[in-house]
Order: structure tokens, then C-alpha cells, then sequence
């Protein structure tokens, strides 16, 4: 089984190839530029792996990801390759619309002409999934949940250009035939998480003593989902999803910010006692301007077709998820030191 990943030394692409090396014994060829947040350190584990295989490429260049499909002949794409930090997009919108936009439409072109070229035994196996976010729904209430039939309404540069590629993809599905799934997920968590997301940052500042800064009064809600539960969605909806659906991949784990702070910072006050407290070190701070207020996914239809049950909850994946970070100083002090220190980002400047 071949299966070419993109953006797989991000955050959830990493998490999904130690799978597909580790678990699902599969042949990987990773393809990432490795921008700020791509780390190959997240890949130790695999990286001697006779059945890995990277190649340092941007998805924008076609002539290079011509040349991946055509040499290494993937079963399955999986697209996960996207700038995805909201707040690095309020400030800097162009690179979210290159790489979400115009790089999954050379990706489906690229896959569009690999595929049509495909023998038919193989053409009919082959399928590409493209893995979005719940933000493209934009916000909720107090009530309801993201089904897959909520209409699109992104609030923030990011969202609307993962809404964009969505659109894309779809196109490309009912217009060319393209074997193309969809998945929606919601946000994730775990270990090897880019220091700028909100648990990351909290772990991390934390240790430091220093501010643990909250948008506003922390009232926002999130559905939080552990990055290796997802990864096992991920290869179920590659290989068992109908071409042209979408499925939605959440933990059903809602909780406010404020609260996902708060238990951090209990956490550890157990693992790691300090003279004080840890939670005398939340700070609230201004909002990020468009700040969605909930986000809820209904995992309904992933769970009753394909199968997939979370396996860790909330208290479980939060409580393993610092440990990590206690644990794996290596992973994350060289990026603290010399990538992303903490600071706030996201604040409007003039245009």
C-alpha cells in the first residue's frame, strides 16, 4: 500500500504518518516544505523505516509533485499540507490563500492527471482525501452541533481559504470524476503541537512562569480532538469513505477556553508543584478580532459507517498530552528558542 501524504511533518500529518509507518505498515512518501511549523524531529521514530520516504517540496510546484506521483505511483493521496495558525493569517493572509488555495488546486490537477493515466484495476482503487477544519462552518451558538450539511461561513482569512479548497475539491469530484473525501475536524491536540496553539502555549508558558494569555474572558468553545485518534479517522475515511462525501471528525469534547487553562494549569500543579500556583498566571488579554464564539462537531456519520470511535476523551488525552511536553524538552525547547517564544500574534495592523 502506497500512500502519499502532504504537509506530513506538521502537527497532524506527522501524527498521521507515524501511523501509516508504525500501525497501518504502509509504504509513505511525505512531502513538506518544512515552513516555520514542518519539524522532521516529529518523524524520529520513523525515519530509519525502510517503508518512509520524504521529499522536501512546496505542493504549489507542479512540476515536482508531477514527478512524486509519477515515481513513487501512491495508492492513496492524503492532502494535509495548509498554513493553519488563524492568528498568523489575520496578519498575513497571502500565504494562506497560496498554499490552501492555489496548492490544493495543483495538488488535484496533479493527482486529476495521474489518475486518469492510471490502469483501470488501480484507477478504480485510487482515492484522494483533502483534510479541512470545522472553521469553514463558522461559529455556533449556544446549541447545535457542524453536521455535513451545515452551509460554510468562515470568519477568518484561514477559514475562508480551507472553505475555498473545500469548494475545490468538491468541483473537482462532480466535474472530473476525481475519487476525492472530504474531512472536517475538529480542533486538535497531543504531542509534537506547534508551540503557538493555545495547549501548547499554556504547557509551555506555564513551565516558564510566564503569562497564560486568554482571548477576551475565555468563554470561547472548542471540541477538542486527540491528534491520534484522528490520525486512525484519517486512514478509515482514505480507504473506507465514498468518493464525494465529506465526513466530520470531532471528539465530542466540548469545553471553554478558560477551562482547558484552568485544567492545564491543575494538571500541572500535580505533575510539576510550583510555589504557587500555575493558574495565578492566566491573563486575560483582547480578543482575536473575528473570534468565532463555539465550535461542536457531530462525528455521527463517521461513527455509524466507517466505524471510528475516539479513544481518548478530554481528561484522558489533556493528562497524557502534558506529560509529553514534560517529558520531551528536546522536541520543543530548540523551537521555543529559536522559532516561536510565545508572543501574542494576530493583532491587527493597518492594511
Amino acid at each position: 500500500m502506497r500512500v502519499l501524504v502532504t504537509g506530513g511533518a506538521g502537527f497532524i500529518g506527522s501524527a498521521l504518518v507515524r501511523y501509516l509507518v508504525g500501525d497501518v505498515r504502509a509504504e509513505v512518501l511525505n512531502i513538506d516544505k518544512l515552513t516555520y511549523a514542518g519539524n522532521l524531529a516529529s518523524l524520529k521514530s520513523v525515519e530509519k523505516a525502510q517503508s518512509y520516504n520524504f521529499l522536501q517540496a512546496d505542493i504549489c510546484d507542479r512540476a515536482r509533485i508531477d514527478e512524486a506521483f509519477r515515481s513513487f505511483q501512491p495508492d492513496y493521496v492524503m492532502h494535509l499540507a495548509a498554513e493553519s495558525h488563524v492568528d498568523r493569517s489575520i496578519n498575513g493572509a497571502a500565504e494562506f490563500i497560496q498554499t490552501n488555495v492555489n496548492g490544493t488546486f495543483s495538488m488535484l490537477e496533479a493527482a486529476r492527471q495521474y489518475w486518469s493515466e492510471l490502469p483501470a484495476d488501480r484507477k478504480s482503487a485510487f482515492k484522494m482525501l483533502h483534510v479541512s477544519t470545522d472553521e469553514v462552518y463558522g461559529s455556533l451558538g449556544d446549541d447545535g452541533l457542524f453536521e455535513e450539511t451545515t452551509p460554510y461561513d468562515p470568519s477568518s482569512p484561514y477559514s475562508a481559504s480551507k472553505a475555498a479548497s473545500d469548494h475545490l475539491v468538491t468541483a473537482w469530484h462532480r466535474t472530473y470524476g476525481l475519487p476525492l473525501v472530504i474531512s472536517n475536524c475538529s480542533n486538535n491536540y497531543g504531542p509534537f503541537h506547534f508551540p503557538e496553539k493555545l495547549i501548547p502555549l499554556v504547557i509551555l508558558n506555564a513551565l516558564d512562569r510566564k503569562p497564560l494569555p486568554v482571548y477576551g474572558r475565555g468563554m470561547n468553545v472548542r471540541d477538542w480532538l486527540y491528534v491520534e485518534d484522528h490520525a486512525r479517522a484519517l486512514w478509515l475515511i482514505v480507504t473506507e469513505g465514498r468518493p464525494g462525501e465529506r465526513y466530520n471528525v470531532g471528539g465530542r469534547n466540548e469545553r471553554r477556553n478558560i477551562d482547558v487553562v484552568q485544567r492545564i494549569c491543575s494538571i500541572l500543579d500535580e505533575l510539576k508543584p510550583a510555589i504557587s500556583s500555575y493558574s495565578d498566571l492566566i491573563t486575560f488579554v483582547s480578543d482575536r478580532p473575528g473570534h468565532d464564539a463555539r465550535y461542536a462537531i457531530d462525528a455521527t456519520k463517521l461513527e455509524r459507517e466507517l466505524g471510528w470511535q475516539a479513544k481518548e476523551d478530554f481528561d484522558t488525552g489533556i493528562r497524557k498530552t502534558a506529560e509529553w511536553y514534560l517529558e520531551n524538552s528536546w522536541w520543543w525547547q530548540p523551537l521555543r528558542d529559536g522559532i516561536y517564544s510565545g508572543e501574542r500574534l494576530g493583532m491587527l495592523k493597518k492594511a
